[in-house]
């Protein structure tokens, strides 16, 4: 598991990263596009794509980061009632049901972006759309890793095994 939090902690500094250059080209693109269309009556052909292709990538990317630091969106009635071991059971419970959600969406994802590469579309500059969309089966199969190991963990508690070290909860 130590490997694995490390690893963890090196994808999240990527992810932050990643996120801050994109948002920062995303602002500087859709700035620019103003500019160039008030100011100047042009602007660039494939600016706004890039930008909703940003977008997407900052959305999966943001919620696999959300993932990783516990700021996902969830909805927790009965563990603020649950005593300790049923309060591990209900996060097993949680996590596993996430798990496999997301597991779910790495599979439809992994099969649209294989019809995209198959059908051979093109976003703009003759660059492939399924490199564009790539970024929606990694997220979601990042944050089904995540979840699988996060619901480990919490069996591993529930077991009694000491030595690991107990998530971070809100």
């Amino acid at each position: 598991m130590e490997y694995w939090d490390r690893l963890d902690r090196f994808l999240g500094r990527i992810e932050k990263t990643l996120l801050v250059v994109l948002l920062a080209t995303m602002v500087l693109m859709a700035f620019s596009q103003i500019v160039l269309r008030n100011f100047f009556e042009t602007g660039i052909a494939w600016g706004d794509a890039l930008v909703r292709y940003l977008v997407v990538w900052v959305g999966f990317i943001g919620a696999a980061l959300a993932t990783r630091e516990s700021k996902h969106i969830k909805i927790d009635v009965f563990s603020r009632w649950l005593p300790g071991i049923g309060r591990n059971i209900n996060y097993v419970i949680i996590h596993l049901f996430s798990c496999f959600i997301c597991g779910l969406l790495t599979y439809a994802a992994m099969k649209f972006v294989r019809n995209e590469y198959q059908m051979g579309s093109v976003a703009f500059l003759d660059l492939p759309i399924w490199q564009f969309q790539i970024v929606i089966p990694a997220a979601c199969g990042l944050m089904t890793l995540r979840y699988a190991l996060r619901t480990l963990k919490e069996l591993l508690i529930i077991i009694g095994a000491d030595s690991i070290p107990k998530p971070e909860r809100d």
